[in-house]
C-alpha cells in the first residue's frame, strides 16, 4: 500500500535513473496534457512530499500521486513492460532508461514555480529534509475532539502517514483510534513514533512494525480482523473510521484495526 515510505523509495529510484539526464521523448496520455512534449528538457530531480511525487523537468514539474493502484516503473530503454500498456499514463524516455507511470491517481503538469499550489497545504513531511516536529505538534494539538485515528491520516497535520500506519501506531501507543485527540496523552511521543517508524521502513521493500520481517508477521493489527492479538490473544476488531460526510467530498471512512484489550 503506497504510504510515505513507499513514495519515498519510488522517488529515490526515479531520481537515480533520471536526474541529470535529458529526455529524448515523452508521451503523456492524459487529455489535458497530451500535446505537451518534454523531449530535449533536462530532468533536474525527483522528490517526494508526503505521498506526492514531484519530478522537475526543465521549468515544469510533473506532479503525480499513486493513490491505491498507481506505480512508476523504470525499464532499460526498449525493455519489456511488466504491466499492460493501457494502464500507462505517462512515458518518459532517456538515452538509456524508460520511466512509465501506470494508473496514477493524479497526474498533472505545472510550472515548477507553482508547486505550492498542489502541495503547499501539506503539513511537515515526516521523511523530508525540512521535517519540523514542533509545527507538526502545533497542528496536532489544534485537532481538539477529533479522533486521533482520523487526525493521523490528515496530511495537513503530518504528510506521509496512511491507513496501515494509523492502525499500527494506535496499537503501539496502546490507544483506541476513536479516542479524542484532546484526551490523548503525550502527543510529542506520537509524532516521534510516527517519524521513527517511517524512517525505519523507508529502505525496506516490506515494511514491518513488529520487528519481524517474515511474511505475515510484520503487523500487529492491520488486516488481522478476527485473528488473535500477538500480545494478549484477544480477537482483533475492525471498523470504518473517518470524518463525517462533507458536502462535495463525501465520506472519508477507511478501515481501522485494533485490539480491544491492549488499546484503551
Amino acid at each position: 500500500m503506497p504510504e510515505g515510505d513507499t513514495v519515498y523509495r519510488v522517488a529515490r529510484r526515479l531520481n537515480a535513473a533520471l536526474a541529470g539526464t535529458t529526455l529524448v521523448s515523452s508521451d503523456i496520455r492524459v487529455p489535458e496534457f497530451a500535446t505537451v512534449q518534454l523531449g530535449g528538457q533536462v530532468v533536474h530531480g525527483v522528490a517526494s512530499r508526503g505521498k506526492h511525487l514531484l519530478m522537475r523537468v526543465g521549468d515544469t514539474t510533473i506532479h503525480s500521486h499513486l493513490k491505491m493502484e498507481g506505480a512508476w516503473i523504470v525499464y532499460p530503454r526498449g525493455g519489456r513492460w511488466r504491466r499492460p500498456a493501457h494502464e500507462a499514463r505517462i512515458i518518459l524516455d532517456t538515452e538509456s532508461n524508460q520511466a512509465v507511470g501506470y494508473s496514477l491517481g493524479i497526474l498533472e503538469l505545472l510550472p515548477t514555480a507553482q508547486e505550492d499550489s498542489v502541495v503547499g497545504y501539506l503539513g511537515p513531511d515526516l521523511l523530508g529534509p525540512d521535517w519540523d516536529a514542533q509545527e507538526a505538534l502545533r497542528r496536532l494539538e489544534a485537532q481538539g475532539d477529533r479522533a486521533i485515528g482520523i487526525a493521523l491520516l490528515d496530511q495537513r497535520i503530518m504528510a506521509g502517514l496512511g491507513n496501515v500506519y494509523r492502525s499500527e501506531l494506535c496499537f503501539l501507543r496502546g490507544v483506541l483510534p476513536t479516542r479524542p485527540t484532546s484526551e490523548t496523552a503525550d502527543l510529542p511521543a506520537w509524532i516521534d513514533l510516527s517519524r521513527r517508524t517511517l524512517v525505519a521502513n523507508k529502505d525496506r521493500q516490506e515494511r514491518t512494525f513488529t520487528g519481524n520481517t517474515r511474511p505475515g508477521q510484520q503487523k500487529w493489527v492491520y488486516g488481522r480482523a478476527g485473528k488473535p492479538c500477538r500480545r494478549c490473544g484477544t480477537t482483533i476488531r475492525m471498523e470504518w473510521l473517518g470524518d463525517p460526510v462533507v458536502a462535495g467530498r463525501g465520506s472519508t471512512d477507511r478501515q481501522v484495526y485494533w485490539c480491544p484489550r491492549c488499546q484503551r
